[in-house]
């Protein structure tokens, strides 16, 4: 395998399951998260997403199936590849009558890493290099989740994995979360995976995502695709396309549309004017065996996938 090979993936899964109690809780979750991606994993409550990331993470064993880390799927190579992946699964732990500086230097020291310029680089890094004597007892919300990602990524790491960071955030935090992941992906040439049921927020956040339901993988998309799949649009059905084409070109003065298999169109102007349309194309001479309108939101999207509402 080459290093270009090596580096496409920084995780990749085969089929991996868990089974708890008689009953699989992750079932043959076969992911492939790239080199640089934002990846935003989304599933309702007890679908399967803290249980995968663990068995990631090494926190639990795999039942069956196989981890691929930066490449490499031996036992050794996973071991080493851990050691290049920085946490935050569920909530925070802290001591919290000691400060950001001290909580800090106890993972420093924890991990082996030397020196002690990292703990204040990486407390700017994440906002919070001037909170001094404060205890991390008085901090808010947004300030522990953001010492959580500091802690996390205190040793480097190549990969971050953060099971629902913005859970529980004001509207403030969850913007400075994004903002901030934003950075560590862009500027620290950090790959993410996150977790989240909040589907509007990793819309604005994540370039690919897997869905997870009932343990299982049903779909993994880019962001580009996704946004395909959403775009709203009127399809036509017709029985002469290139006339049709034609008319939409010369007619109705639009180059917004792309031609379908099987004689249909997705025309993306006249969406509150279908009527123009079909009267264009009737004065045209094409018959229109079927025209309907196409295109969820991003919320329709994912449920229709996992089939049901969020109740998170």
């Amino acid at each position: 395998m080459t290093i270009s090979e090596v580096s496409d993936y920084v995780l990749r899964t085969n089929k991996l399951s868990k089974l708890y109690k008689g009953e699989y809780v992750v079932k043959n979750v076969s992911m492939n998260i790239k080199n640089g991606d934002i990846y935003g994993f989304i599933g309702k409550n007890g679908a399967g997403k803290t249980t995968l990331i663990r068995l990631v993470s090494g926190l639990a064993n795999i039942s069956n199936g196989s981890i691929e880390i930066f490449g490499d799927s031996t036992e050794k190579g996973i071991i080493d590849g851990r050691k290049r992946i920085g946490a935050l699964i569920e909530t925070p732990s802290f001591y919290p009558n000691m400060t950001a500086y001290e909580n800090m230097e106890l993972i420093r020291l924890q991990k082996g890493i030397p020196g002690k310029s990292c703990i204040k680089e990486k407390l700017n890094l994440v906002g919070l290099g001037d909170t001094g004597k404060k205890k991390v007892k008085d901090f808010s919300l947004g300030m522990k989740q953001r010492l959580g990602v500091a802690m996390a990524i205190i040793g480097d790491p190549e990969f971050l994995i953060l099971d629902e960071t913005t859970n529980g955030l004001d509207p403030i935090g969850i913007v400075e979360m994004r903002e901030l992941l934003k950075k560590l992906n862009k500027e620290n040439n950090i790959t993410i995976l996150i977790s989240s049921h909040i589907l509007n927020e990793l819309y604005q956040l994540a370039t690919c995502y897997g869905v997870i339901n009932k343990g299982k993988l049903v779909e993994e998309i880019r962001q580009s695709d996704l946004d395909e799949r959403c775009k709203k649009s009127l399809e036509i059905n017709v029985d002469n396309v290139n006339k049709a084409v034609w008319t939409i070109e010369n007619i109705l003065k639009s180059e917004n549309y792309t031609v379908l298999p099987g004689d249909t169109i997705k025309l993306y102007d006249f969406l509150d004017n279908s009527g123009y349309v079909s009267t264009s194309f009737a004065k045209e001479d094409i018959v229109i065996r079927q025209l309907s309108y196409k295109g969820d939101d991003l919320e329709d999207y994912f449920m229709n996938l996992v089939g049901g509402k969020e109740n998170d």
